[in-house]
């Protein structure tokens, strides 16, 4: 199936338009997901949000709610799950906000792995446009082909894409662990010489 056909596609927010120039113009303040949120395999990373200062309240569809999809419009076109701790983040112009139609059969997590995918990377860099930086855009988005599978399947995929998450977060810290481990050994072997 088409996503543009399981799934309502809109585009973040352009922040220069809205985005106080002085400090006596901020209307309200939000928190912003920005591309350094998102790790290139869709996985949200613990670096601290931005702030975003506006002169005017913003429109609820900029922002993110449970079980959106956030797709990053430029290489590498990371697909990113929103769960219920990434809701209410300000959604820039460089990313698209896909909401999932009810009763369509398909799990957002699932339609999150499957734009991740190498099949899908691999369309997008078919037909994506530009010189530079190459960009993708909301018709073609649109036309991407999301295979149905049983519902059942959907979840084991999801659930292994959890455990598969999980375990590189914890090997992660694992590393960070073991680096802070041998630079205090390495420092505490400099003062004993």
């Amino acid at each position: 199936m088409k996503l543009g056909d399981i799934a309502d596609i809109k585009m973040g927010l352009v922040l220069s338009r809205k985005k106080a120039e002085t400090q006596y113009e901020i209307k309200q303040e939000y928190k912003l997901i920005s591309l350094k949120n998102v790790e290139d395999d869709g996985m949200p990373n613990d670096i601290p949000l931005e702030l975003f200062a506006s002169y005017e309240d913003l429109d609820d569809q900029y922002f993110t709610q449970e079980g959106d999809i956030l797709m990053r419009l430029s290489h590498p076109n990371t697909a990113v799950y929103i769960d219920k701790e990434w809701t209410n983040l300000l959604v820039p112009s460089y990313f698209a906000i896909i909401r999932l139609y009810r009763d369509q059969g398909f799990i957002p997590e699932y339609v999150s792995w499957y734009l991740n995918s190498d099949t899908i990377r691999r369309e997008l860099t078919r037909v994506q446009t530009g010189t530079a930086i190459f960009t993708t855009n909301k018709s073609t988005l649109s036309s991407l082909d999301i295979k149905k599978i049983p519902i059942k399947k959907q979840e084991a995929i999801v659930k292994v894409q959890r455990l598969h998450w999980l375990e590189r977060h914890l090997l992660n810290r694992l590393i960070d662990e073991k680096e802070k481990y041998y630079r205090g050994i390495t420092q505490k072997r400099i003062k004993l010489d």
